[in-house]
């Protein structure tokens, strides 16, 4: 009786304990990870249905699982930086759970992994655009003239154009793309709004806090780039419109210019087709904040 006691409440306690699975989302990945002779799997597809298998087999215990983007340049350098061996299957363990509090996460929610490893890498993707701007909006430094932080002041001003941006809107879901020319990279950040029943915006806040971000980058060192917003309600014609990012500040483009953007292919400069149900127009007056370039003294 005490036994069976004890085999149950390690079972209730396994169902407590948390997990977190390193992924390699992609053949390249997986393919360099073989070099590591305790690295079995030698099927990027079969490791995939594997893991799978035992993600769908922890959730009907009812245990929570987290997927986590397993790099292999971090791996390595974790290794280097932490004297670990990178073949031992521990150093992989030990990894994963640095992985689990700092790196690019999704939690395991029953989709199949074709759906959630698509995410994941957005995920990191995000998180490593953010990183990027923040690190660079912290190397700016104070305005030489007034003193004022300059990357701290760009993310106040791209903080309440975003909300203007927002509130002026028409009514209906948000999509809004902020593209930051280099040198040395091309940031582009993407951030969706679903309008609730009552009218409020839900924002994700961690993709909020990424675009904000990139909006103060480009801001704050006068990049070249652009701004676009898609509205879309049920029943209606989506509405797209945009202002062009030059000298700090953002410029109205006109209804011409978004056609011209969205019905040019990107790679060849050929026109394509109108998407159909959808109205190029001018954006919304944002009031004086709309064309202020930053430390202008």
């Amino acid at each position: 009786m005490a036994h069976t006691d004890h085999q149950t409440m390690r079972r209730v306690l396994r169902r407590e304990i948390a997990g977190t699975v390193g992924v390699l989302t992609d053949d390249h990945d997986f393919r360099a990870m073989r070099r590591y002779r305790s690295f079995t799997f030698d099927d990027h597809a079969t490791y995939l249905r594997q893991l799978e298998s035992v993600l769908r087999a922890r959730a009907a215990q009812g245990t929570h699982t987290t997927l986590a983007l397993f790099d292999l340049e971090d791996y390595a350098a974790y290794c280097a930086d932490t004297g670990l061996d990178p073949e031992a299957p521990a150093s992989r363990t030990r990894f994963t759970a640095e992985l689990a509090a700092t790196g690019a996460t999704v939690p395991y929610d029953g989709r199949p992994l074709a759906e959630l490893l698509p995410a994941l890498v957005d995920e990191a993707v995000r998180q490593a655009t953010w990183e990027y701007a923040t690190t660079l909006l912290t190397r700016l430094g104070p305005c030489p003239t007034c003193g004022e932080d300059i990357g701290r002041a760009a993310f106040t001003r791209a903080s309440s154009l975003l909300l203007r941006i927002l509130d002026t809107a028409p009514p209906g879901d948000r999509h809004l793309v902020c593209t930051v020319s280099g040198p040395p990279d091309t940031l582009v950040s993407v951030l969706h709004g679903d309008q609730e029943p009552h009218g409020a915006i839900r924002l994700d806040e961690a993709e909020a806090l990424e675009f904000t971000s990139v909006l103060a980058l480009g801001l704050a060192t006068r990049s070249p780039g652009g701004l676009v917003m898609r509205t879309s309600t049920a029943g209606t014609a989506d509405r797209v419109y945009g202002w062009r990012l030059r000298g700090g500040a953002l410029q109205p483009l006109t209804a011409s210019e978004v056609f011209d953007a969205y019905c040019t292919d990107a790679e060849s400069g050929e026109p394509i087709p109108p998407e159909p149900g959808v109205d190029y127009g001018e954006p919304p007056d944002l009031g004086d904040e709309e064309s202020a370039p930053d430390h202008r003294h």
